[in-house]
């Protein structure tokens, strides 16, 4: 028996400080036919970061101009700057059956949960997936944002305010993984792409 291989569209939100830039790079290098989503962003860019590869650099009335007309599957201010998923970029990678790897806050991941409602035999919807990383404290969020030393106290605090607003939104997803160990995250990560891709299509 044949059966046409059903594209992932991968979300996954967590606290910044979390691990899940790593675990995205992670889960890249591992699965060949999945895809970063390039996203567009007002914030500043950090030393070696490439437009076009990291994000797409905007400025906040480009960006602002841009999802007036729609331009955007979601988009969000996090931290003071605003960031935005390209929506014909995403559909057009998964009509060619490319699985999506996308890390976006969880008010984006609620606009596509909210979007893809309205449409549920879209291809949005048949490849949709949400996923939730935790850490597995907050006291240890606190020790790895300290132990990484990019922001300030006042960024840093933001951060883990922000962070408890995020966990309440962990019951929103489909599934939740906490990163205590950075292995036994990616396994669990990894074995959920791979169930994804054995779910019968509208199961």
């Amino acid at each position: 028996m044949t059966r046409r291989r059903r594209p992932v569209l991968l979300i996954i939100s967590a606290p910044s400080g979390t691990g899940k830039t790593t675990l995205a790079k992670r889960l890249l290098a591992e699965f060949k036919r999945m895809r970063r989503c390039i996203t567009c962003t007002t914030r500043p860019r950090r030393p070696g970061e490439i437009n076009g590869r990291d994000y797409i650099f905007l400025d906040e009335a480009e960006f602002q101009r841009r999802a007036a007309q729609g331009y955007f599957l979601e988009h969000a201010k996090v931290h003071g700057h605003c960031y935005g998923t390209p929506r014909l970029r995403v559909e057009q990678a998964l009509s060619d059956g490319c699985d999506l790897l996308l890390a976006i806050d969880v008010q984006g991941a609620a606009q596509i949960r909210k979007l893809i409602s309205r449409a549920p035999g879209s291809i949005l919807a048949e490849a949709f997936v949400d996923v939730f990383v935790a850490p597995p404290s907050m006291a240890a969020l606190k020790a790895r944002l300290e132990k990484r030393g990019q922001d300030d106290r006042a960024t840093m605090h933001l951060r883990l305010r922000n962070a408890a607003r995020e966990m309440a939104c962990a019951r929103c997803y489909r599934y939740l993984v906490v990163n205590e160990r950075l292995a036994a995250a990616l396994a669990s990560l990894r074995a959920i792409i791979l169930a994804e891709h054995c779910r019968r299509e509208g199961g």
